[in-house]
This record gives structure tokens, sequence and C-alpha cells, in this order.
């Protein structure tokens, strides 16, 4: 049995994946708990919290471990992690997705830019920041993102047998989907391998934030608006949309558009912005500006209906749907009152 780097007040080493639906990270924490049960000899147990099950939808996974001779009865999430690992970058926008963390804590993110850029976006005081491009390893190697994610979250957690880990890929894989057994291993050797990492101290005086937790309920029986108005409705036009992309999008090329509509009948959520204006004879008619990119899942299903390849699956981008977003015309009327 292996000894724990660190451990809380009740013997526990503890691990927070946070996610979106459809990127693995409720099949990585289970690989996981089961690679330091396995090969670590350590007691493990791995369980998920998440809303609505759906593609796009936030998603958490827990993860503790502690020796044989602690009993694990705890199963309430992770609120004081050791590790967090961010599969969506995009997720902080709305999420909380560092609460909780010690000063020495780590934290992995799936994003193309550098620890130190990291630190500064995500205003993080201290501990250690790890960046590996998960999506872009996915995409060369046609498969997911949980498995470039567990490689780095093997480097970074070295009480754990990156070899066991290959063992446990294999069996959860090889009876259902035999296929994808080589593309996974590739992958998680890649996260293993390329994931990039800067420690930081806290610097001389400044202390981490008082803990506070992160999941209270905002409309709690004692905090609910009088009324029981909810104040961010699902529906509302204020709602960002693009913490759902996992890595792909559509770009718009209006050049070979010919307005035809075949987006717009597709799109799950409106997020085509059309203005009327003259066509060559003068008559009235309905043209495409552009995308809302608040809006946008990246299902993608508007580049397989269009028929002139005037939408194109790109991966994103830093930036680019702020730099290209159209927003929609009722929003703009809305904003110069």
């Amino acid at each position: 049995m292996v000894s724990l780097p660190k451990i809380n007040d009740l013997g526990f080493f503890e691990i927070r994946l946070e996610s979106i639906g459809g990127l693995g990270a409720n099949l990585a924490g289970k690989m996981l708990a089961e690679a330091g049960v396995e090969g670590a000899g350590l007691n493990g147990v791995s369980f998920s919290s998440y809303g609505s099950e759906k593609k796009g939808s936030p998603v958490k996974a827990h993860i503790r471990f502690c020796d044989l001779n602690t009993p694990i009865r705890d199963t309430s999430p992770v609120e004081r992690p050791h590790v967090v690992g961010i599969f969506q970058e995009a997720l902080a926008k709305t999420v909380n997705v560092i609460s909780g963390i010690y000063e020495d804590s780590t934290v992995l993110v799936n994003s193309r830019k550098s620890p130190e850029e990291l630190k500064a976006k995500m205003k993080l005081l201290g501990g250690t920041i790890a960046v590996i491009d998960a999506t872009g390893i996915a995409l060369e190697e046609k498969n997911r993102v949980n498995m470039a994610m567990l490689g780095a979250l093997f480097r970074l957690c070295p009480f754990l047998d990156a070899n066991t880990m290959k063992e446990v890929i294999t069996k959860s894989l090889e009876k259902k989907y035999p296929q994808t057994v080589a593309p996974a291993i590739r992958t998680f050797e890649r996260g293993y391998n390329e994931v990039e990492f800067h420690s930081y101290a806290l610097p001389e005086g400044v202390t981490m934030p008082e803990f506070i937790r992160a999941d209270t309920p905002v409309l709690g029986y004692a905090t609910q608006a009088i009324g029981g108005i909810i104040p961010n409705p699902g529906n509302s036009i204020l709602k960002d949309l693009s913490i759902s992309r996992s890595g792909m999008m559509p770009h718009f090329n209006q050049e070979t558009c010919i307005h035809c509509a075949a987006c717009d009948n597709v799109c799950p959520d409106n997020c085509f912005v059309w203005e009327e204006q003259p066509d060559k004879k003068g008559r009235p008619q309905m043209f495409l500006q552009g995308i809302d990119y608040q809006y946008c899942k990246g299902c993608l299903k508007c580049i397989h209906a269009c028929p002139t390849d005037a939408l194109s699956e790109e991966r994103e981008e830093d930036d680019y749907a702020d730099n290209n977003r159209v927003p929609h015309l009722f929003e703009l009327a809305m904003s110069n009152r």
C-alpha cells in the first residue's frame, strides 16, 4: 500500500472533477477510484452530482482515497479538494470551479493557455497550476477528453500507478468497444506525458479566502424572493449556454450563404440572427447576419444541414465567439433603451 501525499482531518485525499455532460467525467471518476483501489491498495469511493442529465449540463465527479484502516462513510460532495480537474475551461464563467481549494491544491485545466495565464484568469493565489490540451489530443486520437484528463491526473497524483490505469481502461472497454482500447490508451499516455504544470507559493502576507460552500441553494426556503419569483429563468436572454460547447463550434461564411434557413430549422436554441432587407428586385427578404454564440451549444446540427458549406466545423479559439458574436436584434433594442 502506498502513502497519500496529504489528507484532511477525516483522513481523506479528495479529488473533484468539474465538467459538463458528454465529456466523460463520471466514467473518469469511476476509473480513477478503481485504479487507486486495485493498483495503490487504498480505500476509495467515486460518485457524481449533476442536474438535468443531458449533454452540456454542469457535472461534478467526487473521488475520495484513504488508507485501509480508515473507513469511508462520507458520500457528501467534495468541498475542499486537494486536486481539481476542470474538463471545460469555460465553466469558470458560471461555476466557481476552484471553490474550497487549499493554498497547496493542484488545479488541472483542459486548456491551451499557459499555467501563468490560467493563474491570472482564475485569480489563483497559490498552489500548482497544470494545463493539458485534452480536447486537442482527443480530436487527434479520435477518442474522448476524459482519457487525456485521466493521464494528466495520474501524472499529478504520483501515488497512482499508470499501468494499473491502462489495465482498467482495457477491462472497461474491451468487451463492448474493443476498437476503442488502443486509442484510449494512446490518449491517456499523451495526457500523462504532455501535461505542463507549475507551483506557486502563496505570496507573503496573503491568506486564502474563507471557505464558503459553493453549492448552497440560492432559492432555498429562507432565501427565495417574495412570491417565489425566479430571477434567472432557464429561458432568460441573459442565459449563457456557451459553456456547453465541448471544443468545436460553427463558423459562418456570409459570402457563400444563400439564406435558405436550413440551419435555423435545425438549431435547437435559435442562435441564428436574421434581418429583413430588400433583395436584388427590391422585395423584402430575410438575410442571415450571423450567429449569437451566447446561445450556441456546439451541437453542429446546422453544419450538416447547410447545403452550401457556408457553415464549417472548427476548433474553438479563445475570444473567437466574443469577437464574432452577432447579438439578437431584440437584445440590441433593449440595450439601446
